[in-house]
């Protein structure tokens, strides 16, 4: 590449700008170091922002009771004890101090009568946990954390594609390499440390509640620069997703509609979740519709209605019930908070879900039921990490919020994510700090490696015809969507495969007319490596893994296997390029200390 390019230099350069980029960038200018943070969209417009119902920590404000161990049995529980419980302990105890630090920065919670921080109920949580602010926390959590970078002094990049990272000679990380979506001009970072905090992966499934920059770059590229992925299999598919109108199918519907007082329906009218209880969740949950009301008109009975069991259970119920022929009429079934609140009450509570639903569907959920579906979510599965310090195994590379695994095991529980973002995000920002004063970080940087991928980058513009990179996106999220979804099999889990392959060589030959400037053609073009990547790793843990277990459900392998248990499938790159075979072997689950081991098994 002869044409000169933009450069920069930091200590810290953070690649994504939702909840956990933000605070790792506030944790490393805390430490007086340089930063510098680049966003594939605008500040303020990070995926953090659609996680509504509210951040999940310990607190006790509304039941006294609820402390960290109870925090982490229910999320080693959710996540089907899959988890690192090492990061599963960490986010249990250090939630609360997250929570009541955004407070102190200015982000404005809902309040209990006694001017405590309001929390509330949802599924898989034990006790009324989620500190909200209406149903736009996320939206929120952006807002308090990105004042505060400002304030601070961090660089921002805004609307800056990463296309790949860079090494030193040794090995280390140095940097990356990326383009100006407006203008196609290409920039280089180097860097004494790397932060991924790109998030998740949906926007390769035909319904998702995920937007336009969830292409799992951050998941990709780590792959590529020699970190390892586990858990890949475990895609989460949160219950209620928009299905009408079909421009909106996906969307998401915030779990504090249940949460408040929702509940869901068939065409038939029956409140089907009682019949999908399982056995462990019985001694909390109500064994019926009177006893679910009960519930409603007094928090303090003890008892849980149906539909805030885990997201995983709620949704195979949902997708068990369309399958039989009593779903509504547009594939879904119905979430019905009208008869159970007030109109004053669902405005008040749940502001952007009336909002959303009268002007995208015409419905006023205050007076009728939505329809709802199963909608591609979360990726529980991302970059390997070490618990403490949220470093790969790629020196000078970090990872934190949806793109780091290990926190959620085979299934995420609600709020759990925000809180996931903080917790970790401010422990990567210390990981870098601390890496960085070691004296290990890299000196030089690998131009080499840079010139390979813009001229990978370029080469779909140097085509005189060839592939529509918009039809690969549509095929593939077609074929995602049939064989890779939320029921799994060996038979469309082959076919994935090999469609996969197919679908590589079509990416190779995919032709973008025009320039690089203001061209969205060749900026898809540029992800759909990292789509293929991403996509291929999670079919090939899906694959592997026979069993059914939290967000991977095998429809030949309907139940938990004991040896599946014991282990993650962690997968690494053999090459180092999109286009390279995938390893896989068996990681095996840390063993739990013996004070850990009694929380999980006690009942209470």
């Amino acid at each position: 590449m002869s044409e000169p390019y933009e450069h920069h230099e930091y200590d810290v350069l953070i690649i994504g700008a939702g909840g956990a980029g933000l605070r790792a960038a506030i944790e490393a200018k805390q430490r007086g170091l340089s930063v510098g943070i680049v966003s594939k969209s605008l500040l303020g417009k990070a995926h953090t922002v659609m996680a509504e119902g509210g951040i999940a920590a310990a607190m006790g404000n509304v039941h006294s009771e609820d402390n960290w161990m109870v925090h982490f049995r229910d999320t080693m529980r959710g996540g089907k004890y899959l988890n690192n419980y090492r990061m599963a302990e960490l986010h249990a105890k250090e939630a609360p101090d997250r929570v009541w630090e955004l407070e102190q920065w200015g982000a404005l919670f809902d309040r209990t009568k006694d001017g405590k921080i309001l929390q509330r109920d949802f599924g898989g949580h034990r006790y009324a946990r989620l500190a909200h602010v209406g149903d736009r926390t996320g939206l929120e959590l952006i807002r308090t954390l990105q004042q505060k970078v400002v304030s601070m002094g961090a660089d921002v990049f805004m609307e800056c594609k990463v296309l790949q990272l860079v090494h030193d000679a040794e090995g280390r990380i140095a940097g990356c390499v990326g383009y100006w979506r407006a203008t196609g001009e290409f920039i280089t970072f180097q860097a004494k440390t790397v932060i991924l905090a790109t998030g998740g992966i949906g926007k390769s499934w035909k319904f998702t509640s995920n937007s336009w920059e969830s292409t799992g770059d951050g998941h990709a590229m780590a792959l590529w620069a020699g970190a390892n992925l586990i858990d890949m299999e475990c895609v989460q598919f949160h219950p209620t997703g928009m299905v009408w109108p079909l421009s909106v199918r996906g969307l998401l519907v915030t779990e504090s509609v249940r949460g408040d007082g929702g509940v869901l329906r068939n065409s038939l009218g029956e409140r089907f979740m009682f019949n999908y209880i399982p056995e462990m969740f019985r001694a909390e949950t109500a064994d019926s519709e009177e006893e679910g009301d009960k519930w409603y008109d007094d928090h303090n009975a003890g008892r849980r209605p149906p539909e805030l069991l885990p997201r995983d259970e709620v949704a195979r119920a949902i997708n068990s019930e369309v399958k039989a022929g009593r779903g509504s009429p547009h594939g879904g079934v119905f979430l019905d908070i009208a008869s159970r609140r007030t109109p004053e009450f669902i405005r008040r509570r749940l502001p952007s879900m009336y909002h959303q639903f009268m002007e995208l569907a015409g419905v006023d959920i205050t007076r009728e039921a939505m329809e709802i579906g199963p909608t591609c979510h979360y990726m529980m599965g991302g970059v390997q990490v070490n618990a403490d310090s949220q470093e790969t195994v790629v020196p000078g590379l970090f990872a934190a919020g949806e793109v780091g695994g290990g926190m959620h095991g085979a299934n995420r529980l609600g709020g759990n994510s925000l809180s996931d973002l903080v917790v970790f995000g401010r422990r990567a920002g210390i990981g870098a700090a601390e890496y960085i004063a070691s004296g290990q970080a890299a000196t030089t940087f690998n131009q080499s490696e840079v010139d390979a991928a813009i001229d990978a980058a370029l080469a779909p513009l140097s085509r005189e015809s060839g592939e529509n990179p918009y039809d690969i996106q549509h095929d593939l999220q077609e074929m995602m969507q049939a064989n890779v979804g939320i029921i799994r099999n060996a038979e469309e889990l082959a076919e994935a495969t090999k469609k996969l392959d197919e679908f590589t060589e079509r990416v190779k030959n995919i032709s973008v007319k025009g320039t690089r400037v203001y061209n969205p053609g060749w900026n898809l073009a540029t992800d759909l490596p990292a789509m293929i990547t991403v996509c291929k790793s999670v079919t090939l843990g899906a694959t592997l893994r026979k069993e059914s277990r939290g967000g991977h459900t095998r429809e030949d392998f309907p139940n938990p296997s004991p040896e599946f248990g014991k282990i993650n499938l962690a997968q690494s790159s053999d090459g180092g390029t999109w286009d390279s075979p995938i390893n896989v072997v068996e990681s095996p689950i840390l063993i739990l200390p013996d004070d850990l081991k009694a929380l999980l098994e006690e009942t209470k």
